[in-house]
């Protein structure tokens, strides 16, 4: 069994000395780390079994953590994704070239989305910062919904699990193209 925390500023503590945990989400747990820290990022795909080329999403607690990896964009675009925030709609949104390619994997996009969910949003605010935001699964497994279901799963591999309930959802986030309106996963 890991670590099971019940405060995010605990478990923030542990995303800034470079660990990788688990959090509740909107519909399913979420695997997080800095985003800026490679050596994390690795080792959350390496945990996953994911491969660095799909890209991940980050999340925040409002748009200001994420805008330092993000290109500016039209402002008819950014009030689109503005209206849907925040909320369980993640955009892909034009990466600014320094964005790390660990982050949006072999797109010119990254993946964002402005949380409502009440813990989650805490762990970015006591973090100060974005995270990376995947569910808590081996790819291609069911994501895990609770922190039980978690810490079974992929438990001795994690630094943390903040507990608290999900939002609810029955499906993870929809994601859409920004550019185009595509829709990429349903919700």
């Amino acid at each position: 069994m890991t670590r099971r925390l019940t405060d995010a500023t605990d478990a923030a503590a542990l995303i800034r000395g470079g660990g990788v945990i688990a959090y509740p989400t909107e519909a399913v747990f979420g695997l997080g780390c800095d985003p800026r820290n490679e050596v994390a990022v690795h080792r959350l795909l390496q945990i996953k079994q994911r491969l660095p080329d799909q890209g991940l999403i980050l999340i925040g607690a409002d748009f200001a953590q994420l805008s330092p990896f993000l290109r500016p964009v039209d402002a008819r675009l950014q009030e689109q994704a503005m209206t849907t925030w925040p909320g369980p709609h993640t955009w892909l949104w034009p990466a600014r070239p320094d964005t790390p390619r660990w982050l949006t994997g072999v797109h010119d996009t990254l993946a964002v989305r402005v949380t409502d969910h009440p813990l989650a949003a805490a762990l970015c605010r006591a973090t100060g910062m974005a995270l990376v935001s995947t569910s808590a699964n081996l790819s291609g497994q069911p994501p895990g919904r609770s922190a039980d279901e978690v810490d079974a799963a992929l438990g001795s591999l994690l630094d943390g699990i903040l507990e608290g309930p999900t939002g609810g959802r029955e499906n993870p986030s929809e994601i859409r193209d920004l550019q185009t309106g595509r829709q990429i996963r349903g919700s």
